[in-house]
């Protein structure tokens, strides 16, 4: 009875490198994204519910946008 459920999966051999690049990839698509969406949302909440017009939502629009990837930017890996 114990035989007739087998499977494929064997204890420490799973293939971590591709895990490793999912999770990444996933990180940096959640990152960037919020930042994009987070630039727009801001951008056209200025544009459409304030006084301020197009070109002053854009400018600040840009403006968090520009520092968003400054900041989210990753740093050069070091190799040892």
């Amino acid at each position: 009875m114990a035989d007739a459920h087998t499977d494929d999966y064997r204890h420490g051999e799973m293939n971590s490198a591709t895990q490793a690049a999912d999770f990444h990839l996933f990180i940096a698509f959640a990152k960037w994204g919020s930042l994009f969406i987070g630039a727009l949302i801001l951008t056209l909440t200025l544009w459409f519910c304030t006084q301020a017009g197009f070109f002053t939502a854009f400018i600040t629009g840009a403006v968090v946008l520009a520092i968003g990837v400054t900041v989210l930017r990753g740093k050069p890996s070091q190799v040892h």
